[in-house]
């Protein structure tokens, strides 16, 4: 690390209304102890800043600051020796809309200690879940948090996970009376951050950020074309929610 995780995000909704896609993509893996330092013509390509997520750097400690915050509230000690990896979409060009973030924390010996699944939405909120994960890399939580104006907070998320070498992915599904509403997976193959590496997928994968925000309400419109009911949004949204 710092790694580009380069592959494709799709979606599949079953219910009430069958839509699904599929669209390159790609995240960056890294240490948030040691965030990528670009040299400053790249640095317009990749920015991470704490105010992105979580607490917004409420705790004046950066992104680690706010996640152990955030752990110590359910009472999950980080220790010094701990790494915090954090999978999530960059700032570029100054823009970032990050769908989903995940932060692995993992002890000395490579041990999963947390994980925490953060998901935002199109309206600046943003709900960190502290998930139990079990030793195949799945976890079952309570959906709690309003996401798309398709779906309330009903349900339940199902979530597999896997991180190594060969392959980073994250699986989410939404289950509700029994039944398998939608799927969201977002998987790719993480390769060395090198300054060639950004700069081919830059040009590759055009303003990701920006495509994401865009792509988001574009398919959100042929849904409202399709008549897919819409749920009212609860105000007001939070900036974040533990």
């Amino acid at each position: 690390m710092p790694a580009l995780v380069v592959g494709q995000v799709s979606h599949v909704r079953r219910a009430p209304v069958r839509h699904a896609f599929r669209h390159r993509s790609y995240q960056w893996l890294v240490d948030v102890d040691a965030l990528p330092r670009l040299p400053l013509w790249l640095r317009p390509l990749a920015a991470f800043r704490a105010e992105d997520h979580l607490d917004g750097g409420a705790s004046g400690a950066g992104i680690r600051g706010d996640l152990t915050a955030f752990l110590a509230c359910h009472g999950v000690p980080v220790e010094p020796s701990d790494r915090v990896v954090m999978l999530a979409h960059a700032r570029v060009l100054g823009h970032v809309f990050d769908p989903l973030t995940v932060f692995w924390v993992l002890a000395r010996d490579g041990a999963v200690r947390a994980v925490v699944f953060e998901v935002h939405n199109t309206y600046g909120g943003r709900h960190a879940y502290l998930l139990d994960v079990d030793e195949d890399g799945h976890a079952d939580t309570d959906k709690s948090f309003y996401v798309s104006p398709f779906n309330d907070v009903s349900g339940s998320y199902r979530i597999g996970l896997r991180l190594d070498d060969e392959q980073v992915s994250v699986t989410v599904g939404l289950d509700r009376g029994g039944r398998r509403v939608l799927t969201a997976t977002t998987r790719g193959a993480p390769t060395p951050a090198t300054r060639r590496a950004l700069l081919r997928v830059s040009a590759t994968h055009l303003l990701m950020p920006q495509r994401v925000s865009a792509l988001i309400r574009a398919h959100g419109i042929l849904l409202w074309l399709r008549r897919l009911p819409v749920v009212p949004r609860p105000t007001p949204a939070k900036e974040f929610s533990r």
